[in-house]
């Protein structure tokens, strides 16, 4: 396809120019135009397309090691879980062999954590989730942005296992930090709002005035989410959308 022709040529400068990589990588997966990530089939069909561009050249070159990666969460963003869990712990058992970072690990036990939660294999989510949260603490601190989405996967960890007070515990501190270093209209600060919320609303213990600040929360998220990714965005339609909707029924329910 175009997309995949373009992430090449731009790829293949960057090496030749020795220019960084990452930001050219980053094109098989980000619209240079609107700077959001491909989502969907594209993202997949991407993924697929960096795969076979770079699988061929040796095990520890990086653009083979970035192409492993893009095609496990292209599978992942279609919904392909099983082949993403397969592509994710060759990800994983390849660093290790090679001795990689500790920052490159966490990033791939990170995704393979998302991808136990996608098939019910909760318990491994939440550990390998509290895990890495630990080790970003530890690492980068508690203001780096991988540091707040480590958070808020673990977050949703704990509501996926109906542990709403730890959930909520733990989402407070991020959620102040993520508004403060990454702004009010990021993705992650979005996410962070909305597993806040579901821990409130899901909670049975909830009081009416935890279940209004949830469903004001949402309705805050989602406007912004809205404005900035696009109603058609699944992260808006299928996210923000369907738990602002459940939020408000169970206010209702509890009020009547």
């Amino acid at each position: 396809s175009c997309l995949a022709e373009q992430a090449r040529i731009l790829f293949a400068e960057a090496e030749e120019n020795n220019k960084p990589r990452y930001p050219v990588v980053a094109r098989w997966q980000t619209c240079s135009l609107c700077e959001q990530e491909y989502h969907g089939v594209t993202r997949c069909a991407l993924g697929w397309a960096c795969w076979k561009t770079y699988v061929g050249r040796p095990e520890g070159d990086w653009a083979r090691g970035a192409a492993m990666m893009a095609l496990g969460n292209g599978l992942y963003n279609a919904k392909h879980y099983e082949d993403a869990f397969a592509v994710k712990e060759a990800e994983l058992a390849m660093l290790r062999r090679l001795g990689d970072s500790e920052e490159n690990i966490l990033i791939v036990q990170g995704n393979l954590a998302c991808t136990y939660g996608e098939l019910k294999r909760l318990d491994e989510a939440l550990s390998l989730r509290r895990d890495v949260y630990s080790r970003r603490l530890k690492l980068n601190g508690e203001e780096h942005s991988s540091t707040i989405r480590a958070a808020n996967n673990y977050a949703s960890s704990l509501l996926g296992q109906k542990r709403f007070e730890e959930a909520k515990a733990l989402l407070r501190k991020p959620m102040r930090v993520a508004r403060r270093v990454l702004g009010e209209n990021h993705e992650v600060t979005l996410t962070l709002k909305k597993v806040y919320a579901g821990s409130l609303c899901n909670d049975p213990d909830a009081t009416l005035e935890d279940l209004r600040e949830a469903v004001t929360t949402l309705e805050d998220a989602e406007r912004i989410a809205r404005r900035v990714l696009g109603g058609a965005h699944p992260v808006v339609a299928g996210g923000f959308e369907a738990s602002l909707q459940e939020a408000r029924a169970v206010l209702r329910a509890r009020s009547a």
